[in-house]
């Protein structure tokens, strides 16, 4: 079975959905023992990483979270809050599992933020992302980014700005887009992550 955390921060149906698809077993909870017991766990989210992160702490998953020894995938402000810190609010310290920084950010050039619609993948490093066609295009819809660190395992560039699209560290996975609106590709990196 797998679960989706549900924590107030997101349309949670459009990836259960996507997975019942792929025909995969999932229920939305924020049950820990259901949490625990899932053979993988999906960290969805949209919105604002502060308040994702008092959501989280109001339900005690933000000691949960960290400690999971099964795969979980972090998508969107899902895999933010699975960072060490965000911007997004003043003094945000988030669940630490990847070692980067998310920032905001910088119009420049005429892009706009959020930096929203499709953009390419590239540097990947296997994982979730085995068996892609080069720089294959996915769904953005965000106007904070993580910063590049050690557990990067793809990036997108906006602008001037490079930023960490998948992370990776030990059985922890994060994507900041969203795989259940990127077509074909969103759909193949939710089913190589169902075969974990």
């Amino acid at each position: 079975m797998i679960a989706i955390i549900d924590y107030d921060m997101g349309n949670l149906r459009s990836l259960e959905n996507a997975l019942s698809r792929l025909g995969a077993d999932c229920k939305v909870t924020a049950d820990s023992q259901i949490i625990t017991a899932a053979e993988r766990v999906l960290l969805p989210g949209v919105g604002n990483a502060g308040v994702a992160m008092e959501k989280l702490r109001e339900r005690g998953l933000d000691t949960l979270i960290p400690g999971l020894r099964q795969p979980v995938l972090g998508i969107c402000v899902g895999m933010q809050v699975l960072c060490r810190e965000s911007e997004e609010a003043p003094g945000c310290q988030c669940l630490g599992v990847f070692d980067s920084r998310v920032r905001r950010f910088s119009p420049a050039g005429g892009l706009k933020v959020p930096h929203m619609g499709w953009n390419q993948l590239e540097n990947m490093e296997g994982g979730l992302l085995k068996g892609l066609p080069p720089q294959p295009y996915v769904y953005y819809l965000h106007s904070y980014y993580a910063s590049l660190c050690p557990d990067t395992a793809a990036t997108t560039n906006y602008g001037d700005c490079t930023f960490s699209a998948v992370l990776r560290y030990e059985n922890f996975y994060g994507v900041q887009f969203h795989p259940e609106k990127s077509g074909q590709t969103g759909e193949r990196i939710l089913s190589a992550f169902l075969m974990l």
